[in-house]
């Protein structure tokens, strides 16, 4: 095989990788497109192109965390990871893990831990690389890694919920909520919620966003209720899509331009958490994106209307 060859074939490995490191699409694709760029310099043939082309983009995907950690610092708002509506890499036998350690609630306990354990966790829980691999990968001993592990699955588990929820039973309760959303049927919202829900934005002061969280079913489900027939009034159109490996929807203005990007936390039984990506940086890689600021004016002039 040319290196060309190799590379496209390693591709949607070393994305998945990056991804899970940075939290962000565009930033992960950089990073996969650096990692092409060594490799295709590198004058020596590599004995392993899957575990030369990894460690590369392991340790530029760190480089990039670690200077994104200073931006989020400065984050206006809550800041939520890039939506990722379809994986590309796929491997059948670990694809549990594989969904779950991409899902908006997994990635944001990744944020907790440190650069260097944020990668180990990803090399051997995600994707089983063995210690001597991702030693290499991150440029510590096979012993300091085992460390790093231990120390990431101890914070990972302190933060994961104590119950899951199947991949069926959280696609029918999706299905139920986004019917009660169609109608605008606050108590049958209410009824899918968890008494602690909230529902958090991301706009990154870039697109209306909610000014805190909303907590609580009822007036979560309040809000969603008289929210969306003002934009369906508008032409404002959803379709339900894998979110991150977990149920969600991708909200289009009629011109059908990306407006923002719901995903649902779904455990126990009920809807824990709904999240809204609507800052525009974060959609562009979904395609052309809609004027936020445009939609909420319409909004307010539909509710005036009503009223």
């Amino acid at each position: 095989m040319s290196k060309v060859e190799e590379f496209e074939e390693l591709r949607p490995l070393l994305f998945s990788i990056a991804y899970r490191i940075v939290g962000s699409v565009g930033e992960a694709e950089d990073a996969v497109q650096e990692t092409w760029l060594r490799f295709a310099a590198s004058a020596t043939r590599v004995a392993s192109p899957k575990a030369f082309l990894s460690a590369t983009v392991t340790r530029i995907s760190i480089d990039v965390l670690r200077s994104a950690r200073v931006r989020r610092e400065e984050y206006v708002g809550p800041w939520l990871p890039e939506p990722l509506l379809s994986d590309p890499y796929q491997d059948p036998e670990r694809s549990a893990e594989l969904a779950d350690s991409v899902s908006m609630a997994a990635l944001l306990l990744l944020e907790r831990l440190s650069p260097l354990e944020r990668s180990v966790f990803v090399l051997r829980e995600v994707f089983a690389f063995g210690f001597d691999e991702i030693a290499a990968a991150v440029g510590r001993s096979e012993a300091a890694c085992r460390q790093l592990l231990v120390r990431s699955r101890r914070h990972m588990q302190a933060g994961r919920p104590r119950f899951e929820a199947d991949r069926q039973e959280r696609q029918e309760l999706a299905a139920r909520f986004f019917d009660a959303l169609k109608d605008g049927d606050v108590g049958g919202l209410q009824n899918l919620l968890a008494a602690d829900v909230q529902l958090v934005g991301d706009g990154g002061g870039k697109a209306p966003q909610l000014a805190r969280a909303v907590v609580g079913a009822e007036n979560v489900a309040r809000l969603l209720a008289a929210v969306h027939p003002l934009m369906a009034r508008i032409d404002v159109t959803f379709e339900p899509h894998e979110v991150n490996g977990q149920p969600g929807a991708v909200f289009r203005d009629r011109d059908g331009n990306v407006l923002h990007i719901l995903a649902l936390d779904v455990l126990d039984g009920q809807i824990q958490t709904i999240r809204l990506v609507i800052n525009p940086d974060k959609l562009g890689h979904l395609g052309p994106v809609a004027d936020a600021w445009a939609i909420d004016h319409e909004v307010k002039q539909a509710r005036r209307q009503m009223n």
